[in-house]
């Protein structure tokens, strides 16, 4: 447990300098020069009240909420309503004043005239949404499925201690700068009017959630130390003994690998085991009010998607979602987003439906406020998804934000190798043809008639040459990753096929000048947009030919599939 206790600390400082904390760091800093340099205890009372609420709630919220039977929401709107009252009382004396009566006898949380800053900490804290980890999942389900134990209030203490410290230090650090300011020590009444603006300015984006698409924008490079730090064998132990799962038979027989084997190697097709069903669900949205089963997807692919609408990390991720919902679904890709909240006014359906609509997500999702289905698939962490074939078998796991190339490439070719498909069109493929060809070193290699294949370096392979049928022959500079090859200066590649049409995922921006030997005048531009896609090169009649491409500078190819 002391492990896991100290990565709550640090999971805590992490989540305190991502940018989750960019609503509530205005209120933070401007409250702590309501007093001027005067009273240096003000940051230290703001930040226990943001602290103490947060960790109080997030841990008994859920269950205070559904025992009264209040609105799952309604601590949020509690946070925004103290934020913008206290608000308003720093801009208005008067009614400061009256709003201070009430508490003029009780302590410690005794109002002063200009508002007390541990209240305002209160309501910080019940609006503070801070970016999923595992260790903040972890919180936040066993809370609300498990009950609180004593190893689950220390984890907690140590994740809000560890908020608390960043916190602390934004607030000293401006109290600090501006109290050395002269204008700053002469005009309280002014900072003081201008910190409740703050505060009404707080209240009022955290309820219209327009600092969303700022949050979005700032660079998540501390998702990857967060990952590195929480999600690692020893914590997930710990985090498992926790929650009374250590004793969980978790082997998979056969040649499947398990979950957290296949999410190591991401970028491959994988064999990760069967998918777990969709249990516990208790609404459907964007299906009609249908309820879907991955049975009744069999035959399809599917990609299931575990997510939570204030999550910053997930909303990231939507825009690729969304894309791969608009360009597959006709294909046969199913996307589903299981919805499974982290906090108590995610719960609200109408809620969801409004983010839904906000991020153009058209995808099926299930609701899943009991964590039913998060359970039932070891979930730890928002986003994490699931990319299933159409027998029902995981090919590939991810947790987190990225790997986006690699998964909409395992999507092209799970949709082109769909048996379904074959099935349904018996002609739409060319009996024999040349079996899909993969271009980098990790997969690719055996096709590559080129002698010398350095790996991750810029290389000149010279002229170009006609190779042996179902090989590639390279010409001019070629940088082979393990996934793709890239183009350099007077970049070639000469592939000899059988088929009736012929097709290259590129990547990049640029173009490909396509020609084939035995279709004299045949030429063809084919325009990289710099999306990764699968481009069309040539369709026809069946038969052999050699096809000799000529890339400019910076396209990615990855894998030529035939028709």
């Amino acid at each position: 447990m002391l492990t896991l206790t100290l990565v709550g600390l640090i999971s805590g400082i992490i989540t305190a300098i991502s940018p989750c904390v960019l609503p509530v760091l205005p209120a933070i800093l401007t409250s702590s020069i309501q007093d001027g340099a005067s009273n240096r205890r003000r940051p230290l009372v703001v930040v226990a009240g943001l602290v103490t609420s947060f960790a109080v709630f997030t841990l008994l919220g859920g269950i205070l909420l559904s025992s009264l039977g209040l609105p799952d929401d309604l601590l949020r709107w509690t946070g925004i309503i103290v934020l913008a009252v206290v608000g308003i009382g720093l801009m208005i004396p008067q009614v400061g004043e009256l709003l201070q009566r009430p508490f003029e006898r009780i302590r410690p949380i005794q109002q002063d005239r200009n508002g007390n800053g541990y209240v305002m900490g209160l309501g910080l804290g019940l609006v503070f949404v801070p970016c999923a980890g595992p260790i903040l999942a972890s919180i936040t389900v066993l809370a609300a499925t498990n009950g609180v134990s004593w190893g689950l209030v220390a984890l907690t203490l140590a994740f809000s201690a560890g908020i608390a410290i960043p916190l602390l230090v934004f607030g000293l650090a401006g109290q600090a700068i501006f109290a050395r300011i002269k204008a700053v020590r002469e005009r309280l009444q002014l900072i003081r009017a201008i910190s409740g603006g703050v505060l009404l300015a707080t209240a009022l984006v955290i309820a219209t959630n327009v600092a969303e698409p700022l949050q979005r924008i700032v660079p998540g490079w501390l998702a990857g130390i967060q990952t590195s730090i929480e999600d690692n064998d020893s914590v997930r132990d710990e985090l498992d003994v926790l929650a009374g799962r250590e004793d969980v038979d978790v082997t998979v027989t056969g040649d499947a690998i398990g979950f957290d084997a296949c999410e190591e190697n991401a970028d491959i097709l994988q064999n990760c085991g069967p998918a777990r069903d969709l249990v516990g669900i208790e609404e459907w949205l964007n299906t009609g009010g249908e309820e879907l089963t991955l049975e009744g997807l069999e035959g399809e692919v599917v990609l299931i998607d575990f997510w939570t609408y204030s999550c910053i990390n997930c909303q990231r991720t939507f825009p690729y979602l969304t894309a791969w919902d608009d360009k597959y679904r006709d294909d046969g890709l199913t996307i589903i987003g299981v919805h499974s909240p982290e906090f108590a006014f995610e719960k609200v359906v109408s809620n969801v439906e409004d983010a839904a609509e906000r991020y153009g997500i058209q995808y099926p999702i299930a609701i899943d406020n009991e964590f039913r289905t998060w359970r039932e698939w070891d979930q730890r962490f928002w986003p994490a998804h699931y990319l299933i074939d159409q027998t029902g078998t995981v090919r590939q796991v991810h947790y987190g934000e990225g790997k986006y190339e690699e998964t909409e490439l395992l999507i092209q070719q799970l949709l082109d190798t769909a048996p379904t498909m074959v099935e349904e069109n018996p002609d739409a493929h060319t009996a024999d043809r040349t079996r899909e060809t993969y271009l980098g070193w990790g997969r690719g290699s055996s096709a590559n008639a080129n002698e010398d294949v350095p790996r991750d370096e810029a290389h000149d392979f010279g002229d170009g040459f006609t190779p042996e049928p179902g090989m590639v022959a390279l010409g001019g500079t070629w940088t082979v990753t393990e996934e793709y090859i890239e183009a350099g200066d007077d970049a070639t590649l000469d592939l000899t096929f059988y088929a009736g049409s012929v097709h290259l995922v590129l990547a990049g921006e640029g173009t490909v000048e396509v020609t084939l030997e035995n279709r004299s005048g045949y030429s063809e531009t084919v325009e990289v947009d710099g999306v990764s896609d699968l481009y069309d090169l040539w369709e026809g009649e069946p038969h052999s030919d050699t096809l000799h491409l000529e890339f400019s500078e910076g396209v990615q190819a990855y894998a030529f599939t035939f028709g």
